[in-house]
């Protein structure tokens, strides 16, 4: 099946698929990355139902199921998927800094597409979820290689908007999602360190894999900016005059600070930290990522 979209970028793929994504732990009985049985069948033990999507072969729709609930569910077995990989994007009012390729949001969309392809063209699944300080956009884990035209098309319509509240998502999400997987957090990060940190401890708690990706422009770590300059708060109303070459010994303090504990915080928790600056092309840091996954794996 020939995939065609702007946020499938073929240098991107190429780069990933050749180098693929291996799960670093055991998740659900398995250890991933083994993929014993890639094939799906029906010899295998039934888990659950779940929602169907556009783009789920419809050979496995519970017809049963239907007649009694008028709703369309796909019946997963235990088999049906190595892994599931829950990619969730962060599309609050901050990812809108930057301006084309380099802006936030755009890049991590190109992110969550690529990483949507890779986990799907390994015979995985991935699920998509978009957030601000609740859940905007939801949709639930396929193995169907259609999946990433639909998530492409959903990823392609979300709209920064609101503030950041990843905390209590977090915690919510560990708890509903009760199968162990591997959870892709892609954000700037611009919310309370301390919540979002318990959110993702939460996660691996559940026994999830946990990859944070955060996403910063080039000038939020160097603050390169002159004159007199009205900043304004990309999550609230307030607003504020200055002249930036006075604030930048105590912003980039700040920053340092910040980008530390945070990276601190994760090792604690054992969640892989992973920065990406949007001046740099996602071929070349998205291939780098997946080598030192490689090498960890090999590794082991």
């Amino acid at each position: 099946m020939v995939l065609m979209h702007d946020l499938l970028q073929p240098d991107v793929l190429a780069r990933a698929e050749s180098l693929g994504l291996a799960a670093r732990q055991v998740v659900e009985g398995l250890r991933v990355g083994d993929h014993k049985s890639p094939y799906r069948g029906f010899s295998v033990e039934f888990v659950q139902h779940r929602e169907y999507v556009p783009g789920d072969d419809i050979k496995h729709i519970d017809w049963k199921s239907y007649a009694r609930s008028d709703r369309y569910t796909i019946k997963q077995y235990e088999q049906e998927t190595n892994f599931v990989g829950h990619l969730l994007l962060d599309a609050s009012n901050s990812m809108r800094y930057g301006t084309g390729a380099e802006r936030k949001l755009e890049y991590a969309k190109l992110l969550a597409a690529s990483l949507a392809y890779l986990i799907i063209h390994q015979r995985d699944s991935a699920a998509l979820r978009v957030f601000t300080d609740r859940w905007e956009e939801e949709l639930p884990a396929s193995s169907q290689m259609s999946h990433v035209q639909t998530m492409c098309r959903k990823l392609e319509s979300v709209k920064p908007a609101d503030k950041t509240g990843m905390g209590a998502l977090l915690e919510e999400f560990a708890e509903r999602v009760t199968r162990r997987g591997i959870v892709f957090l892609i954000s700037d990060c611009f919310d309370d360190p301390q919540t979002l940190l318990q959110g993702l401890s939460h996660l691996r708690f559940r026994g999830h894999e946990v990859v944070l990706f955060h996403i910063v422009h080039r000038d939020e770590l160097e603050f390169p900016l002159d004159g007199n300059i009205r900043f304004q708060n990309l999550e609230g109303a307030d607003e504020l005059m200055t002249r930036p070459h006075l604030l930048r010994p105590a912003y980039l303090r700040v920053v340092k600070k910040f980008l530390a504990d945070l990276e601190r915080g994760c090792d604690r928790s054992r969640v892989e930290y992973v920065r990406l600056t949007t001046d740099k092309p996602l071929s070349a840091v998205l291939g780098a990522y997946l080598i030192r996954r490689l090498q960890f794996s090999k590794s082991r």
